[in-house]
């Protein structure tokens, strides 16, 4: 790591540690960039957008665009690999099956007592991966699958609340919700006004508040799959609703956010050779993982929008998957010690070590990353081709265990990402 960036890190350190919790008084605003408030969270704030606003997004453009789609169902028809093989892994997975009966709540409970987020994240990949099949095949009777499920659920929910995991469960199921909405967009029998209306009102509330006060810890407290998670739901939530303030509001804390994970904290270390530390590399490469696919899901929605996050800061994102592709495909990295402040107090904590905890898990983040860097971009990335293709074809939610940590990704990204054989 050069002393600049070491310099520049520790200036970012001291300013977010004196800051402590007035993140509440809201980021940093770039000239041009609209935000979003309180005053214009609502559903009514939202149909008042103005045409101009509503014609600047693209749909469909969360992760998968028409040419997506459309490339998925002339390779499947073909029987060309590897997009077959990913989607044979989709088809053999039980939430993928037409008929699959929703059980919605009007409460979501994610952490403490009567905790009850296990239907509502089953039911999101039901409801992805029957519209991703009706996509690719044109059977109707997923489609209808995929809209029962998301009218069930937009009928009925009406509020996400628990310990601090709710932020996790706003993040992560409001980011997949509204990708699996987007697909089904103007399907007959879909209630999108209804199923906006619950993004804006549920889940883009707790996302809002969590970007902005941290659950009122130091702002340097939680890791930045927290921060990630809720960028990705507020800027899914933006574009389903046409809400280009909510969309703007999720790219510029990936440049400026102070929390972990914006780009400069998430990426807080360049080392030699093109790679860069994670942010979680410390902690354990399961969550240093998820963290990868996280920012891949914001960096690929935003791009679907025009928006080019992948190459920020000299394509710093790239470094990062490939250190932390090398690691877990069992190379050697560096490591650079990372302090941080903890609590309410911005406690002193240290990590000294990379952490081998859970090393080599795998998780469907890969091929979406390595296909935009390698193929669109055309960069060398040894690790990441390494990894995605050992780890090809990827299943989805349902495929990587029973627990919640099986289902933080949408996954299938062998059928949905791959651009090349």
């Amino acid at each position: 790591m050069s002393r600049k960036d070491n310099a520049h890190r520790n200036d970012l350190s001291r300013r977010r540690l004196l800051k402590g919790t007035a993140l509440g008084a809201g980021a940093l605003a770039l000239p041009g960039i609209a935000y979003a408030t309180a005053a214009d969270s609502g559903p009514e704030q939202n149909k008042a957008r103005t045409k101009a606003e509503a014609a600047a997004l693209t749909h469909p453009g969360m992760l998968h665009s028409a040419d997506d789609f459309a490339r998925m169902a002339e390779k499947v028809k073909a029987g060309a690999d590897p997009w077959n093989s990913g989607w044979k892994r989709l088809t053999a997975n039980s939430h993928s099956a037409a008929g699959w009966t929703p059980r919605p709540a009007e409460t979501v409970v994610r952490g403490g007592a009567g905790q009850n987020y296990h239907q509502l994240y089953h039911d999101i990949h039901a409801a992805y991966q029957n519209a991703l099949r009706w996509k690719v095949s044109g059977d109707t009777a997923h489609a209808d699958t995929a809209r029962d499920i998301l009218n069930a659920w937009s009928g009925t929910l009406k509020t996400v609340t628990g310990n601090a995991d709710r932020f996790l469960a706003s993040g992560i199921y409001g980011y997949q919700f509204a990708n699996a909405a987007e697909i089904m967009r103007g399907y007959e029998g879909f209630d999108l006004a209804r199923f906006q209306d619950m993004m804006a009102g549920v889940f883009y509330p707790v996302s809002d508040d969590f970007l902005k006060n941290h659950n009122g810890a130091c702002v340097t407290n939680y890791w930045a799959n927290w921060d990630l998670c809720n960028m990705a739901a507020i800027m899914a939530i933006g574009i389903l609703n046409d809400d280009q303030a909510k969309f703007d509001q999720a790219v510029d804390y990936f440049h400026k956010g102070e929390g972990n994970g914006s780009l400069a904290h998430a990426v807080p270390f360049l080392h030699d050779g093109g790679l860069a530390q994670w942010q979680e590399s410390g902690r354990d490469q399961g969550h240093t993982v998820m963290g990868i696919g996280l920012m891949g899901t914001v960096c690929e929605m935003a791009l679907k929008q025009g928006t080019d996050l992948y190459g920020a800061d000299d394509n710093r994102f790239m470094k990062a998957c490939e250190y932390v592709a090398k690691y877990n495909n069992g190379g050697s990295v560096p490591f650079t010690k990372y302090t941080w402040g903890h609590g309410q107090n911005c406690d002193y904590r240290e990590q000294t070590v990379i952490s081998e905890g859970g090393r080599g898990q795998v998780r469907p983040v890969w091929e979406r990353v390595y296909h935009h860097y390698h193929y669109r971009k055309g960069l060398e990335t040894p690790y990441m081709s390494a990894i995605a293709r050992k780890q090809s074809p990827e299943g989805g939610g349902g495929d990587y265990g029973s627990t919640s940590g099986g289902f933080d990704e949408l996954g299938f990204g062998t059928l949905t990402h791959v651009l090349e054989a």
